[in-house]
C-alpha cells in the first residue's frame, strides 16, 4: 500500500493544484519512483489511497498496467491519516501481511528484503505483528521516534526516525471502523510495547519530501545522478 492522501500543507502553494505525490523530482512524480521500485522488488499488486486532488493520482497511475502492476485506489473524503487509511483499505489489501510505504519518500531501499519478513509475520503473528524500517535522524527530526535493540523496536533511547516503510499483519487494523481518522503513531506503539514489532535500519538513500527546499534538493541530486 502506498500512502498518498496527505494534503502537503508545508509544500503549499505547490500542492494547491497538484497532489503531493505527483510533484516531480528528477523529471518524474515522486509516486512513480516508488511504484517502479516496488514492482522491481516483486510487489505488483498495489493499493494507493488518496484524498486531496485524488482524481489526478488515479489519472496519472491508472490501473498500473504501464508499470507492469495492478493498482487499485482507495478513496478518502476526508483524509483518514495513516492508520485510518490502512483500515479503510483492508478489503483491498486482503488477509495476508502487507507492505506500507509513503508515496512521497524517495529511497534506494530494496523492498524485496521485506518479502521474507512478511512471510514470517504470516506464520507467527502472535510473536511478530509488524516490522518498521528506521533511518538515522535527519536534521529536521533530530529527536527521532523510537529505538532499536537487537532487531526489536523499542521505546528506549537512542531514538531513530521511522522511515515511513513498514510491514503489518492486517489483524492489527481489524477493530478500526471504516471512516475512522487515526494516525499511525502513537496508536502503533501498542504493538511496540507488547514486543511484537521488529525493525531494521536503512543506511542508504532516503528522502522524506516535506518542504519545497527538500524537493528542490532531491531534484538537483537526481539530475546530477542522471
Amino acid at each position: 500500500m502506498l500512502l498518498a492522501a496527505g494534503r502537503g500543507e508545508r509544500l503549499r502553494p505547490l500542492t494547491d493544484a497538484t497532489p503531493k505525490p505527483l510533484l516531480c523530482a528528477g523529471g518524474r512524480p515522486l509516486i512513480e519512483w516508488q511504484v517502479e521500485r516496488l514492482v522491481a522488488a516483486g510487489f505488483r499488486d498495489l493499493v494507493v489511497n488518496h484524498s486531496h486532488l485524488g482524481e489526478q493520482i488515479e489519472r496519472s497511475l491508472g490501473d498500473g498496467r504501464r508499470f507492469n502492476a495492478r493498482i487499485r485506489h482507495s478513496r478518502e473524503s476526508p483524509a483518514l491519516e495513516s492508520a485510518g487509511g490502512i483500515a479503510q483499505a483492508l478489503p483491498l489489501l486482503g488477509a495476508e501481511p502487507f507492505l506500507v510505504a509513503s508515496a512521497d519518500i524517495h529511497t534506494d531501499f530494496d523492498y524485496a528484503r521485506l518479502i521474507p519478513v512478511a512471510e514470517d509475520i504470516a506464520r507467527h503473528p502472535a510473536r511478530r505483528a509488524a516490522h518498521f524500517v528506521l533511518v538515522e535522524n535527519p536534521e529536521w527530526h533530530s529527536d527521532g521516534d523510537m529505538g532499536l535493540a537487537a532487531g526489536q523496536v523499542t521505546r528506549g533511547k537512542p531514538w531513530m526516525t521511522y522511515g515511513n516503510i513498514s510491514v503489518f499483519h492486517p489483524q492489527l487494523f481489524a477493530d478500526i471502523a471504516p471512516g475512522t481518522v487515526l494516525r499511525l503513531f502513537p496508536w502503533a506503539y501498542t504493538w511496540v510495547d507488547q514486543g511484537r514489532v521488529t525493525g531494521e535500519v536503512l543506511r542508504g538513500e532516503w528522502d522524506n519530501v516535506g518542504t519545497a527546499e527538500q524537493l528542490v534538493a532531491l531534484d538537483r541530486r537526481l539530475a546530477r545522478s542522471r
